[in-house]
């Protein structure tokens, strides 16, 4: 039991320490270094979101998936966080009608995705 305890406690000081990174779709891996990440555990479309002033670039958990949403205001994003339904907040105010909504990055950025 001692070594195992001690191998754990070796394990977690030679750990490599760094930002996360998610696999976001249409965009692949993105490191969150520069994103305040928020779990919203009273929503039950959302399970997290992430948003970078910087960038006005905000990337969700939905159902297992994260998904990017550009050109979003700070407050846009604490709205989206004080909602009373965060998912209906959400899907009429950021996502639209699904791509090629306002927020959609590759339509904002020119990309035609």
């Amino acid at each position: 039991m001692i070594g195992a305890a001690t191998a754990l406690v070796a394990l977690l000081l030679t750990a490599e320490f760094g930002s996360e990174k998610v696999d976001v779709k249409d965009r692949g891996v993105v490191d969150l270094a520069t994103y305040e990440c928020r779990d919203t555990p009273r929503s039950t479309l959302i399970q997290r979101a992430c948003y970078d002033r910087t960038q006005a670039s905000m990337i969700v958990g939905i159902k297992g998936a994260y998904l990017q949403y550009c050109d979003l205001s700070p407050a846009t994003f604490e709205r989206l966080m004080t909602a009373p339904s965060m998912g209906q907040f959400f899907g009429q105010s950021i996502a639209g009608a699904g791509s090629g909504g306002r927020h959609d990055c590759g339509v904002r950025r020119g990309l035609g995705y």
